[in-house]
């Protein structure tokens, strides 16, 4: 046996194709199927099943779409309510791919149908866990509903030590979540790797002897998820299309010039440094690059399913498209460029300060106010003496809140300050971008309360 992972960073979530050689299962696998098919023909191996440990609250699945390809068995829950021919598959059922055998564990608590899938070549074992035991957590609970959260945290405390009875101390773990992804909850390792019996010893949901405890510890330790969220489980559902990764044709000067002076949502990827220095007047910065949280900040900050046109390099865009297809943005527009004024000419030009924390104690007056875009734990946590919290996903819906006056706009590491300040300037207020890491600024004599 043999185990292939597919990471996706940007969503802080990997998909698996586990083979024998000769055939293979792909479990989870994101919107942007060609990177399995790659994973495939290099191996040397023909897919013949698709699974899905739940239907996914934070990307669209490419099962469907790869499973059609590929002429696959395409393995989902009997229990999920889904519009599109599968091979339902019930808690216990065993399946063969080739040499290796594959049986479905019902553990719920991320979803109410939730599968974890224990896979044996005969000699070794593999435990794909989805959303449910995670590297040193779990899934979060609260997707489904509000009404369901607790039960569900009940149900995901009994559900791991059900699939670590079921499956070798040995056996490889790989989880779906837990990477980065705002599907995860509580004290995630971030380690690349473990086993069941690692998790045994340090994994928080099975070293709690006190099953009321743990809820209540996981139920604390729940924060804000994208918005975008409520829109991927209904259509993971109906079964959603290909996904089509092309790079638009790079929209006219003219018609980029109209855009802006409607207010249509221009996102510009260049860093966010280059944006605070010279950009088309109206357009937001959302900076493209590993570790940014791209695809999770559109889709959380902007109002969903209005049209989009990206500005950027063509490497940018193109990676950018297809970033936006796993959470079902589909096929943005694009003005390839790293050079505003060339893009639209007759378009205005703006910018505003950039600093760091030394900025703040030097130029800050009595006045001013330091807005704090993070989450509102993050905040309660720890804050800027003073600081006004208006996070910077639910900035829009509350710009009437935000105080009059030059604002310096903060978070914890200059991404979210960045995205913030463009909305901000582009409503006409006046800002400074703070892009400096929260956890200097004591260090730096800025006071905390």
């Amino acid at each position: 046996m043999d185990v292939i992972v597919i990471d996706t960073p940007q969503l802080g979530d990997r998909s698996y194709l586990v083979h024998d050689g000769t055939v293979g299962l792909v479990i989870d696998p994101q919107r942007d199927t060609d990177r399995v098919e790659a994973a495939a023909r290099e191996a040397g191996v023909t897919i013949t099943h698709v699974a899905e440990t739940h239907l996914h609250n934070d990307y669209l699945t490419g099962g469907l779409e790869l499973a059609k390809a590929h002429g696959a068995k395409y393995l989902v829950n009997a229990a999920d309510a889904v519009q599109f021919e599968r091979e339902a598959i019930t808690d216990g059922q065993a399946v063969r791919v080739g040499s290796l055998t594959v049986k479905a564990v019902a553990t719920p608590g991320h979803t109410h149908t939730h599968l974890s899938f224990i896979v044996d070549d005969g000699e070794k074992q593999a435990v794909f866990s989805g959303g449910s035991l995670l590297y040193g957590s779990v899934g979060r609970t609260d997707l489904v509903a509000d009404a369901d959260t607790v039960g569900l945290a009940h149900n995901q405390y009994a559900s791991v030590r059900r699939l670590v009875a079921e499956a070798r101390e040995d056996a490889a773990l790989f989880p779906t979540h837990g990477f980065g992804s705002f599907c995860s909850v509580g004290p995630a390792t971030g380690a690349g790797s473990s086993t069941v019996g690692e998790q045994l010893n340090a994994n928080h949901a099975l070293t709690d002897p006190d099953e009321d405890h743990f809820v209540q510890e996981l139920i604390a330790n729940l924060s804000a998820y994208p918005s975008y969220y409520a829109h991927m489980g209904a259509r993971n559902a109906n079964g959603p299309g290909p996904a089509d990764l092309a790079v638009p044709e790079s929209v006219d000067p003219a018609e980029l010039t109209r855009r802006l002076h409607d207010g249509e949502w221009v996102v510009d990827l260049r860093r966010r440094v280059a944006f605070a220095g010279n950009h088309l007047k109206g357009s937001v910065s959302f900076e493209y690059g590993r570790g940014s949280n791209f695809t999770t900040y559109v889709g959380w900050v902007l109002p969903w399913d209005e049209k989009l046109t990206l500005v950027g390099s063509h490497d940018d865009v193109e990676k950018a498209v297809r970033d936006l297809s796993r959470i079902g943005i589909d096929s943005p527009d694009a003005a390839v460029g790293t050079e505003p004024q060339a893009l639209a000419p007759d378009a205005a030009i703006d910018s505003y300060p950039r600093v760091g924390w030394d900025g703040l104690l030097a130029g800050r007056a009595e006045d001013d106010t330091v807005l704090d875009v993070r989450r509102a734990d993050e905040f309660a946590a720890s804050h800027v003496a003073g600081a006004v919290n208006v996070p910077v996903h639910q900035l829009l819906a509350r710009m009437d809140e935000v105080p009059a006056g030059k604002l310096w706009v903060h978070c914890g590491s200059g991404y979210r300050a960045g995205v913030a300040a463009s909305l901000l300037r582009r409503a006409g207020r006046d800002v400074v971008h703070l892009d400096a890491r929260f956890g200097d600024a004591e260090a730096a004599g800025v006071p905390l309360d």
